[in-house]
C-alpha cells in the first residue's frame, strides 16, 4: 500500500477501483484542518486527466506497469501486428488502443508496448520520428522564406501541414504528440 506521503510524479496507483498515474502533486496545509494532497492523475486506459484532493495519510494500491519493445509488422482488417523483439511472439491490437498512432505506424518501426499488471493498455512511438512525404503540391519559387503551409500527404495516409518548399519524396520529421511538421531530414 501507497501513503499519501509516497507520492511522486510518474507513480501508478488505484483510485476508485481505476487505474491513474500521478503527473502532478502538492502537499497543501490549508489554516485550519488536516494537510491534505492536491493531485492530478491521468486515466491509464482512457488518458484524460482528473484532478482530486486526497487527505494526509491516506493509502492507496500500487499498481506495476511494464514497457516491452514491440516491432510494427503489418496491419490486418482494422487490427495492427505487432512482433515482441525478445520472443519473437506476435500480437494483434485493436484500433481502440493505438487511436491517433495508426497515422504515424510504418513497416518495422519501433514501439513501447505498455501493459498494465497483463493487459495491454497501450502503445507509445518515439515523439518526433521521420516520415516520406507521398503527395504534395508543387511549391512555388521564391517562397521558401515565408511561413505559409500546404497540405500534403504522409506515406501513411495521413495529412499534414508543410510548408511550400517541401516536395514529393522529401523525408521530414513529424512530431507524433501533435502530428506537427517539425524540419525536412
Amino acid at each position: 500500500m501507497i501513503s499519501t506521503s509516497d507520492f511522486r510524479n510518474g507513480l501508478n496507483i488505484l483510485v476508485d477501483g481505476e487505474p491513474y498515474q500521478i503527473t502532478w502533486f502538492q502537499n497543501h496545509k490549508p489554516g485550519k484542518g488536516g494537510a491534505v494532497m492536491r493531485v492530478k492523475l491521468r486515466h491509464l486506459r482512457k488518458g484524460g486527466t482528473i484532478e482530486r484532493t486526497f487527505k494526509s495519510g491516506e493509502k492507496f494500491e500500487a499498481l506495476s506497469v511494464t514497457r516491452q519493445k514491440k516491432q510494427f509488422l503489418y496491419k490486418e482488417g482494422d487490427n495492427f501486428n505487432f512482433m515482441d523483439l525478445n520472443t519473437y511472439d506476435q500480437i494483434s491490437v485493436s484500433p481502440e488502443i493505438i487511436g491517433e498512432l495508426a497515422n504515424y505506424l510504418t513497416e518495422n518501426r519501433e514501439a513501447d508496448a505498455i501493459y498494465l499488471e497483463s493487459e495491454l493498455i497501450g502503445v507509445e512511438i518515439p515523439a518526433i520520428i521521420e516520415m516520406t512525404i507521398a503527395e504534395s503540391e508543387p511549391g512555388i519559387k521564391g517562397d521558401s522564406v515565408s511561413n505559409m503551409t500546404k497540405m500534403a500527404k504522409l506515406e501513411t495516409g495521413a495529412d499534414i501541414r508543410v510548408p511550400l518548399f517541401i516536395k514529393e519524396g522529401d523525408r521530414i520529421k513529424v512530431d507524433t504528440r501533435t502530428g506537427e511538421y517539425v524540419e525536412r531530414v
